[in-house]
């Protein structure tokens, strides 16, 4: 390939007979590999690249220089808070004493991280205005199946097992209806106004006896506050059921509002989005869930409490509704999450939300001269533009018009990993931008530059954003190819 971005597989760096390092002579003879059963045992040599140690070590790195992540270049990915991760967070959950700490230690041995535990449960409460937490949850979607469980759990403690519904609005996080469903509880959808909130009026004609509760993310997935949270609590509290805080976008809400005093009953909270923890590849993660002190018995075992005699302890209940992860979750990311929260303290968690909020409505302004803005306003964290506006290129009936894909594609030209794209399913051409607060305003402005930069090319020569990206080890993957036809070997 003709591509000076392109770096060999290691299989094609491969020669027969090199090898890079060599392992002592077996001094126990062939046949003594143990008791191992025989229809275990590999038949053939395992197919491995023959290179030399420079050629491994160049491979590894060259490979490495093509990953993007957020210390490398701005991220502007909607809908996951890809924020910087602050570098004492990592040393301080490399530390021995917690990475050699092994899971089943007694607990007078363990007091340090079970008051670590403990007090960043206090923490999250403090923050989010609920009484009790469990951060034994793995992930956001992790979090809130646990969440929904609970309020299926105190259902079904009052014997009312006739509440199996779960409302959910149509601009809530994709994961919502899916966490219902494997929770066994029927998802009832419920629309949104013009301005992007939910349809109240359209949600009171779903209020019955059988309504278990209601989802919500606030912001939402537009990154708009719902302003009618306190009379939607009121409705659902008023047909029995429970409200459920979606705190995936809890980000731009820090030191300013808490769900708790908002009416909601449960919430899960994304540890590594809100506080900094790297969630890069698909995890680690951890999704801590809260609940008002009615619900609190439910929380999943194990527990960790402060006793009376100012010692911690590890308890376990029958009223809880089990466990939903080996002991206490990502413990290591527990360890971030609590070096963020104490790094910031009560002066500065206030001002990540303030900064968010306020990055994310000046990139919304100073581009709106370019690209299609459904929905007018003061925005939260995050904003959704539906493509570009018409006079540059993305005509909605035109079948050569400029798509979001396209500006996607032509962002890596510039060094920028896109912004999620296609979501919310509420436009068409839905392209979410989310700065966080940790960006400069220079680097705010370069990404400003570069977007309107590519709407201009969009008027004036679409084959080249059509042709996107140009400097990248690959163009544009057969998506739907590699759906169908899979390969997970070599």
């Amino acid at each position: 390939m003709n591509n000076k971005y392109y770096s060999p597989l290691v299989f094609e760096l491969s020669k027969p007979g090199r090898s890079g390092y060599s392992l002592p002579k077996n001094h126990w003879g062939e046949h003594h590999i143990g008791d191992i059963n025989e229809n275990l045992l590999r038949q053939n040599k395992p197919e491995l690249p023959e290179v030399d140690e420079l050629t491994l070590v160049r491979h590894y790195t060259n490979m490495s220089n093509n990953n993007f992540g957020v210390d490398t270049g701005f991220y502007p990915l909607g809908s996951c808070t890809m924020k910087y991760n602050p570098k004492i967070n990592e040393e301080m959950a490399a530390l021995p004493a917690f990475t050699s700490l092994h899971p089943t230690t007694p607990e007078c041995l363990t007091q340090g991280a079970l008051e670590l535990y403990y007090n960043l449960q206090r923490a999250l409460s403090e923050i989010s205005g609920l009484s009790e937490f469990t951060l034994n949850p793995c992930a956001g979607a992790h979090g809130e199946l646990t969440g929904l469980m609970v309020i299926r759990a105190y259902h079904q403690s009052r014997g009312d097992h006739k509440r199996t519904k779960i409302i959910v609005p149509n601009s809530a996080h994709g994961t919502n209806p899916a966490s219902a469903a494997v929770c066994g509880l029927q998802i009832v959808e419920v629309g949104s106004t013009p301005q992007g909130t939910v349809d109240v009026e359209a949600l009171k004609g779903l209020l019955n006896d059988e309504v278990a509760g209601m989802m919500m993310t606030n912001p939402n997935t537009l990154g708009i506050f719902e302003t009618q949270i306190p009379q939607i609590a009121q409705l659902i509290h008023e047909c029995g059921g429970l409200m459920y805080y979606d705190g995936a976008n809890l980000n731009p809400m820090l030191g300013v509002c808490r769900p708790g005093d908002m009416g909601f009953d449960v919430m899960h909270i994304n540890l590594h989005k809100t506080f900094s923890t790297p969630h890069g590849g698909g995890g680690p993660g951890s999704g801590p869930v809260g609940v008002t002190a009615a619900l609190a018995e439910f929380l999943p075992n194990p527990k960790v409490v402060k006793g009376e005699d100012g010692l911690f302890h590890i308890t376990y209940s029958d009223s809880a509704l089990g466990s939903v992860s080996p002991l206490f979750g990502n413990f290591s990311v527990l360890v971030r999450a609590y070096t963020y929260i104490l790094s910031m303290g009560r002066e500065y968690i206030p001002m990540a939300g303030k900064l968010s909020v306020l990055n994310a409505n000046y990139i919304k302004e100073q581009l709106k001269a370019y690209y299609k803005l459904p929905i007018d306003g003061l925005c939260k964290h995050e904003f959704v533009f539906d493509g570009l506006l018409e006079e540059y290129g993305g005509g909605a009936h035109d079948a050569d018009k400029v798509t979001t894909l396209d500006i996607a594609k032509r962002l890596l030209d510039y060094g920028y990993h896109a912004p999620t794209i296609y979501f919310p399913l509420l436009f068409h051409e839905s392209m979410m931008i989310e700065p966080t607060e940790t960006e400069s305003k220079e680097t705010i402005d370069q990404f400003i530059e570069v977007m309107r930069k590519i709407a201009l090319e969009a008027k004036d020569d679409k084959a080249l954003l059509h042709g996107a990206p140009h400097h990248t080890p690959i163009r544009r993957p057969d998506d739907v190819f590699a759906v169908k036809n899979a390969k997970f070997t070599f």
